[in-house]
């Protein structure tokens, strides 16, 4: 029975991988590299790992790297001042779900860039509890996020799921041994979740898939 779900946030609740795309890449032309989508979608959501690799590996200095990464905060965050479009069906799914099972965001972003996210949409007041990426140590594909996620629910894994839509978070989940549906990124549409609980087009599918899992929702007691 599913008692709980632990979303991701970008590229499931919301459409913002291409804004972390622009930014790294305008940040890596500062320094003469062109960065490919391809190459974001391996290093950053296959990998989870920072695209200044690439700068590291043609000798970029540290302090270069350090002020890099500073850059590519601030033009991150200024690509969200408007915010970020919900998915298609969020918004409608999240609420289908509310009140059936316990639910949770757990995210790599960094919480000011997160509240940006959400500025402008109301999908924070389906959740139980966020974590974002200043509430634990390792990032995805490390599973401490979703280990703490399940210490907080103060639930059994098999009675959590997980939704994803990249290898690195998918990793995370089945590393702290939590089953996962997975809604492939578009901009990583190749990679393979063999292993997944589910691999899914549109977040509606969602929906059906957890309540027939979940059982009825549970009645209040008759009145006297």
């Amino acid at each position: 029975m599913i008692k709980a779900i632990f979303w991701d946030n970008d590229g499931v609740l919301v459409d913002t991988e291409h804004l972390y795309f622009e930014a790294n890449r305008d940040a890596l032309r500062q320094v003469g590299i062109e960065l490919t989508l391809a190459q974001f979608a391996h290093i950053s959501l296959g990998l989870g790992k920072s695209s200044l690799c690439l700068a590291t590996e043609q000798g970029i200095r540290d302090d270069t790297i350090a002020t890099l990464q500073q850059y590519i905060n601030q033009r991150y965050a200024e690509l969200l001042q408007n915010g970020a479009n919900p998915m298609e069906g969020a918004a409608e799914t999240l609420a289908a779900l509310h009140g059936k099972v316990s639910m949770a965001i757990v995210t790599s972003s960094r919480r000011d860039h997160f509240d940006l996210i959400h500025r402008e949409n109301d999908l924070l007041g389906f959740f139980d509890f966020i974590l974002t990426r200043e509430d634990y140590q390792y990032s995805k594909p490390n599973p401490e996020a979703y280990l703490k996620a399940l210490k907080i629910s103060g639930l059994q894994a098999g009675e959590c799921l997980v939704i994803e839509d990249t290898r690195r978070g998918f990793e995370a989940a089945r590393q702290a041994g939590l089953r996962c549906v997975v809604m492939p990124n578009r901009l990583a549409p190749n990679n393979t979740f063999g292993d997944a609980f589910g691999v899914i087009s549109q977040l509606q599918e969602i929906t059906q898939m957890v309540l027939t899992e979940a059982g009825p929702a549970p009645t209040a007691p008759p009145s006297c």
